[in-house]
């Protein structure tokens, strides 16, 4: 995706806030030239996702594409034996990251060394589930669950439903995972690939949703857009920070923040940006 839009918008700085699965669909914000530097904004929001999880089959990548390492009967296994081992999967709950993720360990990302045939011990993150719940069966052998998922960022769903099959005695894997929110972002925000334009893009200040924003007259838009150093009475901020701050014609000109010595600072100068952000589904 991200060379998708390399070559559609001819830039070569393009980022993304949260990678997807290579087997996933749904929606992936994307940032473009100097918006960038926003998506760290954006790269905490909770996330939303719908899936289906495959009893009685595990594999080598806890999903579909892997190979078979294990198959246990579990055609018994009941929508309310699921949903009360799911219900056991929300809250803060610790995840060991699997070996086929993007994970630094070593300054090797963990899929890498999967491919090389090399597993390593991994340390265990906690994530939040806020929800976890199941429909179905789709299919009586296996059975086969739907599952919707809201999490903070960085819960992997695959996990999810590999933990989910050992807790009902057995194994599973996870397929047709699609995420339908990242924040605000829903599918309906979202463009189709082979519909990436500059149409498409949403102006930078929607890469910071529910920051607090703060107008900056005439008089202080040079000043920021060259990154000053200012006092908070200056720009009238209140509160802990950080501050979108706006021209007043709505251009988002930086993002501020607290300095120690009581001024407030540009995290972030984006005084010449114009358009460059927008959620993309794959």
């Amino acid at each position: 995706m991200v060379a998708r839009c390399r070559k559609v918008f001819g830039l070569r700085k393009v980022g993304h806030a949260g990678t997807l699965d290579p087997d996933a669909t749904g929606v992936l914000l994307v940032g473009l030239g100097p918006v960038t530097r926003l998506l760290r904004f954006l790269a905490g929001l909770p996330k939303s996702y719908q899936a289906e999880i495959v009893l009685g089959v595990a594999t080598s990548t806890l999903d579909a594409s892997g190979e078979v390492t294990g198959r246990w009967d579990m055609d018994s296994v009941t929508l309310d034996q699921a949903r009360a081992a799911a219900a056991s999967f929300t809250g803060t709950i610790s995840q060991i990251p699997p070996m086929v993720s993007a994970v630094h360990v070593g300054g090797r990302r963990l899929h890498e060394l999967a491919r090389a045939g090399i597993e390593v011990e991994r340390t265990p993150r906690a994530v939040t589930v806020s929800r976890f719940d199941l429909d179905g069966p789709l299919e009586t052998a296996g059975p086969v669950f739907a599952a919707s998922v809201e999490c903070s960022t960085g819960t992997y769903i695959r996990s999810l439903a590999a933990d989910l099959g050992t807790a009902l005695g057995g194994g599973a894997h996870l397929r047709n995972l699609r995420r339908t929110s990242v924040g605000p972002y829903t599918l309906s925000d979202a463009v189709a690939l082979d519909d990436v334009s500059p149409a498409a893009l949403r102006p930078p200040i929607d890469a910071l949703p529910g920051m607090a924003a703060v107008v900056a007259g005439d008089d202080l838009e040079a000043a920021v857009g060259h990154g000053k150093v200012l006092p908070p009475g200056d720009l009238g901020i209140q509160g802990p920070g950080p501050w979108a701050i706006v021209a007043t014609d709505g251009r988002l000109l930086a993002v501020y923040e607290a300095c120690p010595d009581g001024r407030v600072k540009p995290a972030v100068v984006l005084a010449a940006a114009s358009d460059g952000v927008g959620p993309v589904p794959r």
